[in-house]
């Protein structure tokens, strides 16, 4: 046996390195697959594979987080909106604050490329606010505030609801605004409006758009977001996704409360509603969070399986990307539109009260028994007696 076939015996489950040569025409997707070889480039090649080969066939669910400042650096517009239209997105978990930046594009307001080496405090005096490299004017946020509270006061809003139903309907007025202003594509809202593309907030009052809503508050505004409802609504997508024989996905950026936040409907199904559940069958994160700090923004897939997140049988098509999501998101999505044909939207947010009234009646029926279990489990475990003796010996 020559040598070579002895190597190649060996390696046989591992491609060889043999990148070629970048040209100048060479397009985004074939710089992927011919040239991330290796690193955190290699990872970046194995997260555009996880997303066109196992998480966009076969109609499979795919839920996307949002954390830091995407939408006022313009991947909204650049980068999530394309996502979007092309059936690639179903639910989104997002900060309030990128929202809030999204409705900037939505009124077609302007935004400035800068440099992160400015004198903040001539920046001050000068009225002009800065996130990193983004500038903008402060009439920004107090034109974009005022937009806010002029459309909460509406009639529709003066109740209590889900931050999903909360976001359609200021995309509702977002999208009406766009076309007056003559824009196309500019906001994500409006977007997921049009597209049924529920979007929730895992934090409501942690933006500029849930400080107004408290504001108005103080105006006797009955508008307060259902947080009971979103938790029990984002469980029901994942559900809806796995009682009807498809895949459930997420695409992390960044890390923080929305990602938890994604993750959690699986023990919310398995662990507090008692229903058989394995975990989302695929995990896709782009993150510069370091693992060892113990933060959940840099918790592995393979942590995320311990917490029956994550399904332990597919865990090899896991793939964490340490790289910048201003880098890896547009590559992505280049990647995406350009090996996978658009997919069907499913407008998930069309069905809301179905999804959620579905998973309510399988808790009901299959979580009663276990709940009653556990919690006399509980009652013996923290009787008076016993919490007398654990107090004694304390």
């Amino acid at each position: 046996m020559s040598k070579h076939a002895k190597l190649t015996g060996k390696f046989a489950a591992y491609p060889r390195l043999n990148p070629f040569g970048v040209g100048k025409n060479i397009s985004a997707a074939d710089l992927i697959d011919q040239s991330f070889m290796a690193y955190n480039g290699g990872r970046l090649r194995e997260a555009a594979h996880l997303l066109v080969q196992k998480m966009l066939p076969d109609d499979g669910f795919i839920g996307m987080s949002l954390t830091g400042a995407l939408t006022p650096a313009g991947l909204g517009k650049s980068c999530l909106i394309p996502l979007m239209k092309a059936g690639f997105v179903d639910w989104i978990v997002s900060t309030g604050a990128n929202l809030y930046h999204d409705l900037h594009y939505g009124l077609d307001m302007f935004l400035y490329a800068g440099s992160p080496f400015l004198d903040d405090v001539d920046l001050h005096k000068d009225g002009v606010i800065r996130i990193y490299d983004v500038l903008f004017d402060y009439n920004v946020l107090l034109d974009t505030d005022a937009f806010v509270r002029e459309v909460i006061q509406g009639a529709e809003f003066q109740k209590a609801m889900g931050t999903d139903e909360f976001h359609y309907l200021l995309g509702k007025y977002v999208a009406a605004r766009g076309r007056k202003l003559g824009l196309k594509d500019a906001s994500v809202l409006a977007v997921a409006y049009e597209c049924g593309i529920p979007i929730f907030t895992s934090s409501p009052g942690d933006s500029s758009i849930g400080m107004n809503i408290a504001a108005m508050a103080l105006r006797d505004s009955k508008l307060m977001p259902d947080v009971n409802r979103d938790v029990n609504q984002t469980a029901g997508i994942v559900y809806e996704a796995k009682s009807t024989g498809h895949k459930s996905s997420v695409f992390i950026l960044g890390g923080g409360s929305p990602k938890n936040f994604m993750l959690q409907t699986e023990p919310q199904i398995q662990e507090v509603m008692g229903i058989k559940e394995k975990g989302h069958d695929y995990f896709l994160q782009c993150t510069d969070a370091r693992p060892d700090t113990g933060g959940l923004s840099g918790a592995t897939p393979a942590e995320a399986v311990s917490w029956g997140k994550v399904d332990p049988d597919n865990l090899p098509d896991c793939v964490v990307a340490y790289v910048d999501s201003t880098i890896s998101l547009p590559l992505l999505t280049a990647y995406c539109l350009s090996r996978f044909k658009p997919r069907k939207q499913k407008r998930l947010y069309d069905r809301r009260d179905q999804i959620l009234e579905k998973v309510r009646v399988q808790y009901l029926k299959t979580g009663t028994v276990d709940k009653i279990k556990t919690s006399r489990n509980v009652a013996k475990r923290s009787s008076s007696a016993g919490l007398a003796k654990a107090l004694k010996k304390g």
